[in-house]
């Protein structure tokens, strides 16, 4: 029997044991599903070959904020139920703190699957139409890798996956996949507390 998460807006999403229909599926040559990614550990750069929305620096640059980041693809059932309206929720109860540079939010399009399909055009619109605001970087792809450079440095096991980074630029947080929107949220508050 499946468990029904709370839902994220008004949609639910399924967790438990997550399936294909919940978030895409494990990329291959990354860590499998089943693995955890070890936190706190050092925030590797992202690799980015264009930016939406903005430039969405370095993770050096943002130096001294808190930093959410969603790893998601567009055609992502998970991303789009979940990750997706998380981050544009947060991003609104942290507002003045995103203002006042405290915490940055961003967004890396890491296509692992679905080249043809999840193309840059595809996604910009796709950025209108789910009212994203924030950053959103094209996780760049090198030697004709399916797998992009982020994602490899992240050690994300498919998507969604998010990551929170504390000031200093340690991950502290790394989930792939449903998590518990009120435990993330505590974190970027205590966080934002950390000196």
């Amino acid at each position: 029997m499946r468990k029904r998460a709370p839902a994220i807006g008004r949609r639910p999403i399924v967790t438990g044991l997550l399936t294909a229909a919940a978030v895409s599926l494990s990329a291959p040559g990354v860590a499998s599903a089943e693995r955890t990614v070890p936190v706190p550990r050092r925030a590797p750069e992202w690799d980015v070959s264009e930016w939406l929305n903005g430039d969405g620096g370095s993770v050096e640059a943002l130096r001294g904020s808190v930093i959410v980041v969603d790893f998601f693809q567009l055609w992502c059932p998970g991303c789009i139920s979940f990750s997706i309206p998380l981050m544009n929720q947060w991003e609104a109860d942290f507002a003045a703190e995103a203002k006042a540079g405290q915490v940055a939010f961003i967004s890396i399009h890491t296509v692992f699957e679905g080249h043809g399909y999840q193309t840059p055009d595809r996604l910009k619109r796709f950025i209108r139409k789910k009212k994203i605001l924030h950053p959103v970087g094209i996780d760049r792809h090198r030697d004709g890798n399916h797998v992009p450079e982020t994602m490899r440095r992240y050690r994300t096991r498919g998507t969604p996956e998010m990551a929170i980074i504390d000031k200093a630029g340690m991950i502290r947080l790394q989930e792939f996949g449903y998590f518990d929107p009120a435990m993330g949220k505590d974190l970027i508050h205590r966080l934002l507390t950390e000196a």
